[in-house]
């Protein structure tokens, strides 16, 4: 059996809803597991805490990075940002 790999996609949100898209469907055709920030609530802290250790627990971490800095967090870094 043929070991299957988390994939953390990071990326601002809106302006790459496609090309997440497509390397989702691309973790998924190779058989491996997509995992992303829109699986989570980024309301507080705690959740904070809980997309650090599932960050820490994939095998890989992707990220896809355009032209916007995206949303700030109340530290004044961007959520991608933050998730590196």
């Amino acid at each position: 059996m043929a070991k299957k790999y988390q994939v953390f996609i990071s990326s601002t949100y809106d302006d790459l809803k496609e090309e997440r898209e497509q390397v989702i469907k691309a973790v998924l055709e190779m058989g491996h597991i997509p995992v992303g920030m829109e699986m989570f609530s980024a309301a507080d802290e705690e959740q904070w805490k809980i997309i650090a250790r599932q960050i820490d627990d994939v095998d890989y971490y992707a990220v896809i990075c355009a032209h916007r800095y995206g949303s700030v967090t109340d530290e004044g870094i961007g959520y991608t940002e933050k998730e590196y």
